[in-house]
């Protein structure tokens, strides 16, 4: 091996020699290996030797091309990618906000929403002990005169003609006004109470001098009890409304006399105020 060594670099020399007397190279990389050359085999074997080496070179170079290439390619594809996940990484981060604002609005609604449970069952609780305490009031007067329910959240004292008013008129007789009376006394001891007084009639056509048809006579009935409740039992005013509704709401048939009974009637409805629930809708909005 080191004799092949020194023969190896005794060739480069010579090579060498060769190649500083002439100035130019002997042959380029690639060009036909002489036959017969000054130097003889060993000069040969370098000259392979370098071919060999050139070839190496340039398979380096053309991998070193490619690599620098793939690298571009990589790089362009990394910052393209950099810019997607950038993208993805705002878009996620808005709905992430996004998600947090509509808990925020979700929780809000809720606990609004258990706020108006509670006043609704505060007012059912209101309205379930008025209709008892009315009842224990009212209890000296017939079904066929005075009833009571609860619907819709609300009382419905229903009164018929045979306890308030004669046919035709809108003056109101003695027992009506005894029932009247003990209304009114449960009515001040509970002021957030809303009062509406419906006047209502059969289907039976009437005409006179002070009334056009039913619909007047209703609204003058229902005028007549409102009035009474204020300017003789004291109920504010600004509780109460009053109207009429003729023959178009029945209760029963207008076909039997039992029917007509219970259409001819007027029903006081009262409700608890609704003032919590409005104040809880209107500063929602703000």
């Amino acid at each position: 091996m080191k004799v092949f060594n020194k023969s190896i670099l005794m060739g480069l020399l010579a090579v060498g020699m060769l190649a500083v007397s002439s100035c130019k190279p002997i042959y380029k990389c690639g060009d036909p290996i002489p036959e017969k050359k000054k130097g003889g085999k060993r000069l040969q074997a370098v000259v392979s030797e370098r071919d060999s080496l050139c070839t190496s070179l340039a398979d380096q170079k053309a991998v070193n091309e490619r690599l620098v290439s793939d690298n571009k390619n990589l790089q362009m594809k990394l910052s393209g990618q950099e810019n997607i996940n950038e993208n993805q990484s705002a878009e996620l981060s808005q709905k992430e906000r996004d998600l947090q604002n509509k808990n925020k609005d979700l929780q809000e609604k809720e606990r609004m929403l258990r706020e108006m449970q509670a006043i609704i069952a505060r007012q059912d609780e209101m309205t379930k002990k008025l209709n008892q305490t009315l009842r224990d009031a009212l209890v000296g007067f017939n079904s066929d005169e005075l009833t009571m329910e609860i619907r819709d959240g609300k009382v419905y004292v229903s009164m018929s003609d045979k306890l308030l008013f004669k046919s035709g008129s809108n003056a109101v007789e003695p027992k009506g006004v005894e029932a009247l009376k003990v209304l009114a006394d449960v009515l001040n001891k509970n002021p957030d109470i809303q009062i509406l007084v419906e006047g209502h009639t059969d289907n039976v056509p009437i005409k006179t001098a002070v009334y056009k048809d039913n619909w007047d006579l209703s609204v003058a009935r229902a005028t007549s009890i409102t009035r009474m409740l204020n300017e003789k039992y004291g109920v504010a005013a600004t509780r109460m409304t009053a109207s009429g509704r003729g023959e178009y709401f029945p209760k029963a048939s207008n076909d039997t006399a039992e029917g007509k009974a219970k259409n001819r009637r007027t029903e006081i409805i009262l409700s608890p105020k609704l003032d919590e629930i409005m104040n809880l809708l209107n500063n929602s909005g703000k």
